[in-house]
């Protein structure tokens, strides 16, 4: 056979690289209950649709050639459900997978390429950090950034073109935890950790001893700094939480995302919707049950469920179509929004103005949750960076009031003047500066019988304020489309929508928020 001594060797260091670490460190990676780095691939992509990029890449340190089968980093393109992806899997059996300038160079070569190309990119987490001593001295830390004097900023920087995804499956120190931070959607498996230094560097260099756990567990970013969208119990489910988040998503950022065939027995409670709504007006709902009526069945699917409770965001379909949702939760807070809510509701924004995914907004929020504690976290400074998040939307918006909407957070869900495509109202709703009670404390204080809130005069006060913030004063002056009845909400968007669309750009938003950092 011709060449037959260089394929056999071509083959030889194909073996090697596919033998990671070796079979003690695989053994370990098995131990651990964990899969490993070209494991976690083939239960990602669809069978057999693996293209590998760099699989001969080593160390370019002298001596370490050997030690670094593909240097640490396996990447390549392959397919999720027939789509094309772009994806990077750190190899923790080679050097826990810490970044080298090769490494480093691949990494952001598939970047840029999928970005170029409209792929998504999955980035399969466990690391340590920047590898040393690699990059030690002056040479070895200014080498670090790809060799150019641009390519640093084009690897830890981003315009979001194609979706982003990163799942956090160990510990993940360093380059995991940037490139989570760049992501749309990051999953992290109970158990594993992310952060930007390590418990031992920690220990190190400010002497406080903390468990990967309390640096950043699963609970720190789900529910503290929002860094994480969803939690999987382990790394099968991690893997079927991608599939189901990037079904939601277009390829890249020029193209609508992808319809889906409508499930049986979608909208069949819309006749029935009005049963979810207390008829006493301060008494607290769970509003899933509202939208799970409204979208196509099955279909709702939140991001930052442990967040910023009072507030959901969720991505849905309708009538087949991918629509992004922002619904204040009266379970909490009675749907007042804090300061970790409005930062989940601009991150959620900038996805959909990012990837062409039409807005829905439900209202019933009595204001903003304020006091000492709030100014402390600059609520004033995040409702008007809200607001401007709001103002370079070019993505359809529809917003519906379910019940109280009052004051400043009234326009912040897309109120009146706020570039709603259609605003419509519930008979419920009620629409205010402030929930009726405090203005009949406000209006009636100071005068001898303000206490007795049982006196026909203060009752008669409160029904005429009641009456004054019923939708239909705004809606015979214009300042609201119409009053919809609720078993008519869906079909009413699902119209809306297709007038929503700006016919010349087929449903493509601008993108002025394609840049604006998301998380916080």
């Amino acid at each position: 056979m011709p060449f037959k001594k260089e394929l056999e060797e071509l083959e030889q260091r194909r073996a090697k690289a596919r033998q990671m670490g070796g079979p003690d460190k695989i053994k370990k990676q098995h131990d651990q209950g964990k899969l490993t780095a070209r494991e976690r691939i083939d239960r990602l992509l669809d069978p057999e649709s693996f293209l590998e990029v760099g699989m001969l890449n080593h160390s370019d340190v002298p001596g370490m050639e050997e030690k670094t089968p593909a240097d640490s980093k396996v990447a390549g393109y392959g397919k999720i459900d027939g789509r094309r992806v772009a994806v990077v899997s750190n190899d923790f059996t080679v050097l826990a997978a810490t970044s080298s300038r090769i490494a480093g160079r691949k990494e952001g070569e598939l970047k840029a390429l999928a970005a170029h190309r409209g792929y998504p990119v999955v980035y399969l987490g466990e690391a340590g950090g920047a590898r040393m001593p690699d990059i030690m001295g002056s040479a070895g830390l200014a080498s670090y950034g790809g060799g150019g004097f641009d390519t640093y900023l084009r690897i830890m920087s981003r315009v979001r073109q194609t979706p982003m995804v990163t799942a956090i499956l160990g510990e993940c120190y360093g380059m995991p935890t940037w490139m989570a931070c760049l992501s749309d959607f990051v999953v992290q498996v109970k158990g594993s950790a992310m952060g930007v230094s390590g418990p031992r560097v920690v220990e190190l260099a400010l002497g406080e001893t903390v468990t990967d756990e309390e640096l950043g567990g699963w609970r720190v970013h789900a529910e503290i700094t929002g860094n994480v969208d969803r939690v999987a119990e382990n790394e099968a489910e991690c893997f079927d939480i991608i599939r189901q988040y990037l079904a939601y998503m277009p390829s890249h950022c020029d193209e609508r995302p992808p319809a889906a065939p409508v499930p049986e027995g979608s909208g069949a409670d819309m006749e029935k919707i009005l049963e979810l709504l207390p008829e006493k007006r301060n008494r607290g709902y769970d509003m899933h049950r509202i939208l799970n009526s409204i979208v196509d069945h099955g279909s709702l699917f939140p991001l930052k469920p442990t967040l910023g409770k009072s507030v959901i965001t969720s991505l849905a379909r309708i009538d087949g179509q991918v629509v992004g949702i922002v619904a204040n939760q009266p379970m909490f807070n009675a749907g007042a929004m804090d300061t970790d809510g409005i930062d989940k509701v601009i991150s959620f924004l900038c996805l959909c103005d990012s990837f062409n995914i039409p807005l829905l907004f439900f209202h019933d929020i009595p204001g903003f949750l304020v006091g000492k504690a709030a100014e402390r976290k600059r609520v004033a400074a995040r409702v008007m960076n809200y607001m401007n998040a709001l103002g370079l939307l070019t993505v359809p918006k529809i917003s519906i009031v379910v019940r109280k909407t009052y004051g400043m957070a009234f326009w912040n869900m897309c109120g009146s003047g706020c570039g709603t495509d259609f605003l419509v109202a519930w008979p419920s709703a009620e629409m205010s500066f402030v929930d009726p009670a405090i203005a009949a404390n406000v209006v009636y204080g100071g005068k001898p019988s303000a206490s007795d809130k049982q006196s026909d005069e203060w009752q008669a006060l409160m029904q005429q304020l009641v009456d004054d913030a019923s939708p239909y004063g705004a809606a015979g002056k214009h300042f609201i489309h119409d009053v919809i009845d609720p078993k008519d909400t869906r079909d009413y968007i699902i119209l809306a929508l297709e007038i929503s669309y700006n016919q010349r750009r087929k449903g493509i938003s601008e993108h002025r928020l394609a840049n604006w950092p998301t998380k916080f």
